[in-house]
């Protein structure tokens, strides 16, 4: 059975626009990935846990938010590793740059011994649509032409 993930994609809107809410991986592997590596809050289901408890569980580890609001269902993807991942979009905001976030420990540098803890997420940011489709994931982005298709975007 394919893994399952689930998470928020964060909107506001400014001048007459919409923005999104993305965020870049933490850890070694990811630090001088950018463009196509970004995504949405998100994280795996745990047993018996609804997607989009599992979707909120997730902002909030990440970022230090929860949102509330009225929460809009996107088209679930599969990413190219075959895990699905469920969104649901709502309006929100927060300050991009005083978000905490959950650390894991990684060995680094590999058999080293050494056992370092990197922030699950290394930062975040608000994109216009058009900016975060070259951000997001490729396997994410009809997350953002759904949201801006239902924005009128």
């Amino acid at each position: 059975m394919a893994k399952e993930s689930a998470g928020i994609l964060l909107y506001r809107i400014k001048n007459t626009a919409p923005e999104v809410l993305l965020v870049h991986p933490g850890g070694p592997f990811f630090r001088n990935k950018d463009r196509g590596w970004w995504t949405v809050p998100k994280g795996e289901l745990l047993p018996g846990e609804l997607a989009l408890e599992t979707a909120l569980r997730e902002f909030k580890e990440e970022t230090g938010y929860l949102p509330a609001g009225d929460f809009i269902v996107l088209s679930a993807v599969v990413q190219k590793g075959g895990k699905i991942v469920h969104a649901w979009a709502v309006r929100g905001d927060l300050d991009e740059t005083a978000i905490t976030c959950n650390t894991f420990t990684l060995e680094w540098p590999p058999k080293s011994g050494k056992r370092i803890e990197f922030p699950e997420i290394d930062k975040a940011g608000w994109f216009s649509l058009s900016e975060a489709k070259e951000f997001i994931n490729k396997r994410q982005q009809s997350f953002l032409e759904e949201l801006g298709d239902i924005l009128g975007f």
